[in-house]
């Protein structure tokens, strides 16, 4: 059994509680631990089994586990928890072991496998374990390979890991409820050979979305598309912690979707190869350079590239959407109107009234007063200023100094002289125009007068 010691060295302080459901229970469950803060917890080497190289879940932790006569035995507990997702805003979710998303578990090809799972919400639920090969009955699809776990009772879930690779795992049970509500999280199964598909760097992370009003603390679970916070483990930047690497390192991130929608995962300053899906690692053969690879609903993707060049290099969702916090819906486009005189006569009515997005949606310079619990749609501090980006982003910072091991965050990068994009503050020359623009084969000419005449269809002639 991993000692208590060697967890609170490797992942930091937590709150350990003892989650049995009876006194005749407590003998047999192995202990519940979890977790009270949204930190990145590097997990110790293991203390026992076959070795392997852990993984770094972004903002969350690696779930220890007891050896039992040669069974590695985990206990999740699904319950209501509080998100932190960013500094100045929680959210009420349900969760594994005091987090949303859950810890990630990670064993090792060929293990056998004992889970024990209590219910602690006020609904059955069911654990699903996506992508992995299993006896049917421990597959968690309530109603049809299992009852459901009533509330207060705890199943056991046991099965040997039979290929390597990254899943996930999430209820099958009212899951349209469930997932919305963040339960849900990721699973590592490491090669037999603990060299094999070695790297210097291995982040995992889930993507998730949650729609939750200004000023409220509990997502809406019926939301089907329109959600307002996009996330990488149920945190949203300013609140996203950075991936710290080593100048020359090989990195490894595994991404997860069990969102609604799919999310088009794009890195700044290096290229990558996907090296891993759901279904396993992808043939050498088969990969080709990417610096944006899409990641559909229930899919996972392993990417993988050295770290190069220094830098504080973007890593974020491409949908523009995606990276904005507390977004809303049926906001009418304002560019180019003239507000001067009817803001004057809003001001007296409304003394706060401010008028916004006449020159553009840009708000990071704005300090307006917003609902308790709510974030602004940008609000991350940079180097230079605001950072106009909020939800699925983060940055990768490769350092030379890095010491290897070592995922504190370095501050920002000290660019070298001559490599900082720079004011120009010479003569600009005359701009082309519409009708100066065009090579010299087919020069742009001027459109002529042309009297358009409208006619309304009738009959079939407009099908």
């Amino acid at each position: 059994m991993i000692s208590r010691r060697d967890f609170f060295k490797g992942a930091g302080a937590v709150a350990v509680s003892a989650a049995a459901v009876s006194k005749a229970g407590a003998a047999t469950l192995p202990e519940a631990m979890t977790m009270d803060n949204a930190d990145t917890h590097v997990p110790p080497l293991p203390s026992n089994g076959r070795p392997f190289n852990p993984v770094v879940t972004l903002n969350g932790w690696s779930l220890p586990w007891r050896m039992n006569n040669g069974v590695k035995e985990f206990h999740l507990i699904a319950e209501p928890v509080v998100r932190e997702m960013a500094p100045g805003m929680k959210a009420n979710l349900w969760g594994y072991n005091g987090q949303s998303p859950g810890p990630t578990i990670e064993v090792v090809e060929g293990d056998r496998v004992r889970i024990f799972v209590t219910n602690k919400l006020p609904e059955h639920t069911s654990v699903h374990w996506h992508g992995q090969r299993l006896p049917n009955g421990m597959d968690g699809v309530t109603g049809l390979t299992q009852p459901g776990i009533a509330p207060g009772k705890t199943f056991v879930y046991e099965f040997v890991a039979r290929r390597p690779g990254t899943f996930m795992y999430h209820p099958h049970a009212d899951e349209m409820t469930q997932m919305a509500m963040g339960m849900m999280g990721f699973w590592v199964t490491h090669p037999k050979d603990h060299t094999q598909f070695a790297v210097d760097r291995d982040f995992v992370f889930l993507l998730n979305a949650y729609d939750i009003d200004p000023g409220s603390y509990t997502p809406k679970t019926n939301t089907m598309l329109d959600f307002n916070l996009w996330t990488f483990n149920s945190r949203v930047f300013p609140g996203i912690d950075s991936m710290p690497v080593r100048q020359g390192d090989k990195v490894r991130i595994r991404v997860g979707n069990l969102t609604m929608t799919n999310h088009p995962v794009h890195i700044h300053g290096h290229e990558f190869f996907v090296t891993g899906t759901d279904g396993g690692w992808t043939p050498p053969a088969s990969r080709w350079p990417e610096v944006t690879t899409d990641i559909a609903v229930g899919q996972m993707r392993a990417i993988e590239f050295v770290a190069t060049d220094p830098g504080d290099w973007a890593f974020h969702c491409h949908k523009s959407h995606h990276t904005m916090n507390a977004m809303g819906h049926n906001v009418p486009t304002m560019i180019g109107v003239d507000h001067r005189g009817i803001a004057e006569k809003i001001n007296k009515i409304v003394p706060d009234y401010m008028t916004m997005g006449d020159k553009g949606g840009a708000m990071g310079g704005m300090q307006m007063a917003l609902p308790e619990n709510t974030l602004p749609m940008m609000t991350g501090e940079g180097p230079f200023g605001g950072v106009d980006m909020g939800g699925m982003f983060t940055v990768v910072k490769v350092r030379k100094e890095q010491k290897r091991g070592d995922y504190t965050d370095p501050g920002w990068y000290k660019h070298p002289p001559g490599t900082l994009a720079y004011e120009w503050t010479g003569a600009l020359p005359e701009p082309a125009r519409k009708y100066t623009a065009g090579g010299q084969s087919m020069p742009a000419v001027n459109p002529p007068d042309v009297e358009l005449t409208v006619r309304k269809p009738s009959g079939h002639s407009g099908h």
